[in-house]
């Protein structure tokens, strides 16, 4: 098993199982990836393993602040590694392909609400909306 993700597990008050383990692994290469393909790719390593297994263990790790799950509009909720900024993402509204976009104006929240009806913003979450760089060749 990996130490570093041994102690991050740890660190947020969790078990390093081997579940756990090769879930964040396979999020590693695959940002915003959604369960049944982090099932898939899990269970050729951890055969025994189980759908509702993935989705727990996606749950415990969201909840740990480990991943970042996002859903845009007409998508199963994806999950990926990158945490602890105030990035967005760009969905392809043909491919449904998802990319990072940073945050432009700097720490988090990187938008100001003209009204917070009393809430302390922590952060903020904005999905731009286009065609991906395939889709528009496709299209020509």
């Amino acid at each position: 098993m990996d130490t570093d993700l041994d102690s991050a597990l740890r660190d947020a008050g969790l078990r390093a199982t081997a579940g756990r383990v090769a879930v964040l692994e396979a999020l590693e290469s695959m940002p915003h990836t959604d369960a049944e393909r982090v099932y898939r790719t899990v269970s050729d390593v951890l055969p025994t393993t189980s759908i509702q297994s993935v989705h727990n263990i996606l749950a415990d790790l969201t909840t740990a602040g480990l991943i970042r799950r996002i859903e845009p509009a007409g998508s199963a909720a994806l999950y990926e590694r990158r945490i602890g900024d105030n990035h967005h993402h760009v969905v392809c509204s043909s491919c449904g392909a998802v990319g990072d976009v940073d945050c432009v104006t700097g720490v988090a929240p990187c938008l100001t609400p003209s009204s917070t009806g009393g809430f302390t913003v922590q952060t903020a979450e904005v999905t731009f909306w286009g065609l991906c760089p395939s889709c528009q060749n496709a299209a020509r």
